[in-house]
């Protein structure tokens, strides 16, 4: 347990102080299960970490210091129920929306995706991220449920960057990844919100990764947001 936690600090000091080429991209994807314990993402805002989300559209009571981004991740919830969606992202304030979390690994199609969209995202008229895809490379999910989506779109969902989520081994891995992204949607800015190494890797690796990884992020213009999800939900345990 000393040493996750020790990791656990070195890596989001990390995350958190080093220095970046464009400032402000940092975010953190917060579980809403810290709402009810002693950690307080608004310590960790500052220069680069600006943003969080919490998987849903419930407000968190701490988030002083960074812009919270509202998520509706589901269709609809019990949490987050579709028919609050627009009255909350008002009264929250909401500059930024993220929709459908991993919909290719829910068995969401991209035309029912769309037509939500449409419906429920589209009204509420601020910057918004196409639904949030998985790094899985079988066909029909990860890029292409995201080239799908916008196919069935047909020109008529408003979304301002593609959301990637990625999972794998290594740097070189991530990079080819988000890469081979922006050269298939290059009109659209991206958001990585979720992003780490799989186990089994230790310590080292997994800082050696998260050096090399927002290093990267931070110098690629076509990367609006990041955030490191690994951190957030090793503090779980």
């Amino acid at each position: 347990m000393h040493s996750v936690t020790c990791f656990i600090t070195i890596a989001i000091s990390f995350f958190a102080a080093a220095p970046s080429v464009l400032a402000g991209k940092r975010g953190l994807a917060w579980p809403w299960y810290n709402e009810d314990t002693n950690l307080d993402p608004g310590k960790l805002a500052s220069d680069q970490v600006t943003w969080m989300y919490n998987w849903e559209t419930w407000h968190p009571a701490k988030t002083a210091g960074l812009n919270f981004i509202g998520t509706q991740g589901v269709l609809d919830s019990s949490a987050s129920p579709i028919t609050q969606l627009k009255t909350r992202a008002a009264q929250q304030k909401w500059n930024t929306v993220f929709s459908l979390n991993e919909p290719d690994l829910n068995g969401i199609s991209p035309t029912t995706a769309a037509n939500w969209y449409i419906k429920w995202i589209n009204p509420l008229n601020i910057t918004a991220a196409a639904p949030a895809v998985s790094s899985i490379q079988k066909t029909g999910q990860g890029l292409d449920w995201t080239a799908n989506f916008i196919s069935a779109c047909n020109g008529n969902c408003k979304f301002d960057y593609i959301n990637l989520h990625w999972y794998g081994s290594t740097f070189a891995q991530f990079r080819t990844y988000v890469q081979n992204a922006h050269n298939r949607f290059p009109n659209n800015k991206l958001v990585i919100s979720e992003f780490g190494v799989t186990s089994p890797s230790t310590r080292d690796q997994k800082l050696g990764f998260l050096k090399q990884a927002i290093s990267f992020l931070d110098s690629a213009e076509y990367v609006d947001l990041e955030s490191h999800v690994s951190l957030n939900y090793s503090l779980r345990y």
